[in-house]
């Protein structure tokens, strides 16, 4: 029976005592999975033979073999205390060299030599430095293979030895799990790359590719069988990048592929379209305006009038600066859908900031929002509309009024918060669901709120940090995008600094001493804490993740991180005794919440010690400075939204990001980009770069790895463009893909995958 690339993988691995380890350690089930078992990273090999041209210092890696190990003993010169060495001879090509392992247990150095034994062979990598004359690695890490002579039969023994000597000058290091080597898995891959065949051929010389001929060579793609070839046994570095580039334009392509098939089903599918007309809600409120539209906000005005005309969905971002006026383009978009005879719904992630939303929009409504007024937009000659408030802490008694001028349509525009997602909200006509603030929703939650209209409503999400898996969606062209580029008016400079206390622990004094000198400015401070109480943390919030380049989460070092409770004992009684602090946090009474932003926008409170609750909706335009505490336990677009609080009322900002993070570490990358820029769209491509692009596929947003294999949407956007245009033009001509019936299944296979369904839910 011919090896296919659906084959179980123990047909390559024979007998092999690893089988388990690949299987369930790495999950790698046929051969197919394991020759898309790629390589991580490469080592170059050094040719030995030429040591005179080595310096000291240089990072050297070496292909070698084992002569001879032996442990000696020494006094350690810092403690006195015996301490051991095993010295190592390899020969690699011509040249020997030195390999110095240091150790202060003699159990560890005999276990050492016993893994270099006479014969192993292995690629050890490491500072070149010279000792007594001779070249030498100190403490190098290795990768050993093991003893070919000592394979349990002859044929092993010529296979191990086969594969060593077609080794080229780049290395490869697989991802492994416990109790494999680099080796094994090189072994397997170069038996499976030489006997996998095409099952319609029966050819072991190229394998199925789901890439038609035509379109690999319009865009310049090797052949899945080359390519397999070039990432596992390259030549040089640039052998890598054409097979990887192959790989990555082949996964986005499907990619482009099934969501150009959701967009055609979806336009097909259709919605109503809003094109006003029906009464003069808009017209109205335009001219009720103090002021002038700016050229942005009227430019994307009529950008989202034309996207609601349509008689499919809107699917758009709406981008722009804190306080940049992204409300108002909302709200005159709401009112062109109730102008049309439809209802629109708000959705904010906290009580505050729907609120918030609820105030600014009666406020900007006037008396063209219907204040108890039963039945009808009308009123005697004025048009007026319901505007509802609706949220978790509302008694029934308070819900029921809402609910049902929802249910008859009467509620035109409806703000809310979670409490919309719920299953006894029923909507008359949902015309368009605009989402504030989205890095704080689920794509799951966004997708409750649409389904509960009739036919799928248009959507506006708006946001001054998109996040990773929006941006990634915006790339994939899943979602237009509309820009607020304008600072709005009275929006001073915010200065960002970051307060390391790793390098300077003192400075924490230094930090509440600024704070006093605000306020003795008469101004106020926000402090905010990543914990409520001890260890517990505002529902909803998590900490942000940090990853390294393999993907491996870098865990932080464990500490007591600053809690809202704590912090204002400590304070009170401390740095910042006699100056009027209060306390705010989620797990607080409704009205004790509503009461201390009152205070604070009243300017009776100095400082307020908060989570991130006062991250959007809170408007105090006399605070002026902003003190994060554990800054790095917060995300890109959380920290960019916090100091979006300060500097609101034309008085510089300042901002002050204290943390314990080392530098070099994820999250002090994070806390310098956060410090260096207060462009919001960059820092979202910081944000994409460190969390990746969540599911683009599913319902992760952020702060997991990525669901995409090889992709990398900021590195590979061109790439990805490039696929969406072959997809476009492949669907163009062939929308069920009859010409390309691999690629056909491959588009299925996505399609019917369970992470498929959130596709539409961006």
């Amino acid at each position: 029976m011919p090896i296919t690339l659906e084959s179980p993988i123990e047909a390559v691995l024979g007998n092999s005592k690893h089988a388990t380890k690949f299987t369930k350690g790495l999950g790698l089930r046929t051969v197919g999975d394991l020759l898309y078992h790629f390589p991580r990273r490469y080592l170059r090999t050094a040719d030995l033979s030429q040591t005179p041209q080595l310096h000291e210092g240089e990072m050297l890696t070496v292909l070698g073999e084992v002569v001879r190990s032996v442990v000696r003993q020494h006094t350690d010169r810092r403690t006195g205390r015996p301490a051991f060495r095993v010295e190592t001879q390899l020969k690699a090509g011509t040249a020997d060299l030195q390999l110095t392992f240091f150790s202060k247990s003699q159990r560890i150095a005999e276990w050492r030599r016993g893994v270099l034994a006479p014969g192993v062979r292995g690629v050890f990598v490491g500072k070149a430095g010279s000792f007594r004359g001779e070249w030498q690695l100190a403490n190098p890490q290795m990768v050993v293979f093991g003893d070919p002579s000592d394979s349990e039969n002859a044929a092993e023994a010529a296979d191990n030895q086969m594969a060593v000597e077609e080794l080229t000058e780049l290395f490869p290091i697989y991802p492994l799990t416990a109790g494999l080597q680099h080796w094994d898995v090189m072994r397997a891959v170069r038996f499976a790359r030489q006997v996998v065949e095409d099952p319609s051929t029966g050819s072991g010389h190229r394998v199925t590719d789901v890439l038609p001929e035509q379109l690999r060579e319009t865009y310049a793609v090797p052949g899945l069988r080359d390519a397999l070839d070039l990432i596992h046994a390259p030549h040089e570095l640039k052998d890598v990048q054409r097979a990887l580039h192959r790989f990555r334009f082949e996964e986005a392509l499907g990619l482009q592929l099934v969501l150009g098939r959701r967009r055609r089903a979806l336009q097909a599918l259709g919605t109503t379209a809003r094109t006003g007309g029906a009464h003069h809600l808009l017209e109205a409120l335009d001219a009720r305006l103090p002021f002038t539209l700016t050229k942005g906000q009227a430019e994307i005005g009529e950008e989202l009038e034309e996207a609601l005309a349509q008689p499919h969905p809107m699917n758009r971002l709406l981008q722009g600066e804190v306080g940049s006026g992204k409300t108002l383009v909302a709200l005159r978009a709401m009112l062109r859908v109730v102008d049309s005879g439809g209802q629109a719904a708000l959705l904010a992630p906290t009580e505050v900031l729907a609120q918030q939303h609820y105030r600014s929009i009666t406020a900007m409504l006037g008396d063209l929002a219907a204040s108890g007024l039963a039945g009808g937009l009308f009123a005697g000659d004025q048009e007026q509309t319901h505007v509802d408030l609706l949220t978790g802490s509302m008694t029934k008694t308070q819900r029921k009024g809402p609910l049902s001028r929802i249910a008859t349509g009467e509620a035109g525009i409806v703000v809310g918060t979670h409490a919309l997602l719920q299953d006894q909200v029923m909507f008359d006509d949902l015309g368009l669901v605009v989402v504030d603030e989205q890095h704080r929703f689920g794509v799951e939650q966004r997708a409750a709120l649409t389904d509960k209209a009739g036919t799928p409503p248009h959507l506006l999400v708006m946001t001054a940090t998109p996040i990773p898996r929006t941006v990634a969606m915006t790339v994939f062209g899943d979602l237009e995008v509309s820009t607020l580029t304008e600072l709005p008016a009275g929006r001073a400079e915010i200065q960002t600094n970051l307060v390391s206390l790793v390098e300077h622990p003192a400075w924490i004094a230094r930090v509440w001493e600024r704070v006093k000198e605000e306020v003795e400015k008469g101004h106020q401070v926000y402090v905010v804490a990543p914990r409520i109480s001890g260890d517990e943390s505002e529902q909803g919030e998590s900490d942000q993740r940090d990853f390294d380049a393999d993907g491996n989460e870098v865990k932080a070092a464990p500490a007591q991180l600053s809690a809202v409770d704590e912090v204002t004992e400590e304070l009170t009684t401390g740095p910042l005794h006699g100056l009027n602090v209060a306390k705010l946090h989620g797990k607080l009474p409704a009205e004790e919440k509503e009461r201390t932003m009152s205070a604070f926008a009243a300017g009776d409170i100095d400082v307020l010690i908060a989570t991130t609750v006062i991250e959007v909706g809170v408007d105090v335009p006399n605070a002026t400075t902003m003190v994060i505490l554990d800054a790095d336990r917060f995300g890109v677009s959380q920290l960019h939204q916090l100091r979006g609080r300060v500097g609101r009322g034309g008085l510089h900002g300042l901002c002050l990001l204290v943390s314990h993070a080392e530098a070099g570490t994820p999250a002090r990358t994070r806390l310098d980009a956060v410090a260096q820029t207060t462009d919001g769209f960059a820092l979202s491509r910081v944000d994409l770069d460190q969390r990746r692009e969540g599911d683009v596929l599913g319902a992760s947003q952020s702060g997991r790895r990525s669901s995409l294999e090889s992709l990398r949407v900021l590195r590979d956007e061109e790439t990805i463009l490039e696929a969406r245009e072959a997809a476009e033009a492949l669907l163009e001509a062939d929308p069920e893909l009859a010409t390309a019936p691999l690629l056909a299944e491959r588009v299925t296979e996505i399609e019917e995958s369970a992470s498929a369904d959130y596709l539409e839910k961006s």
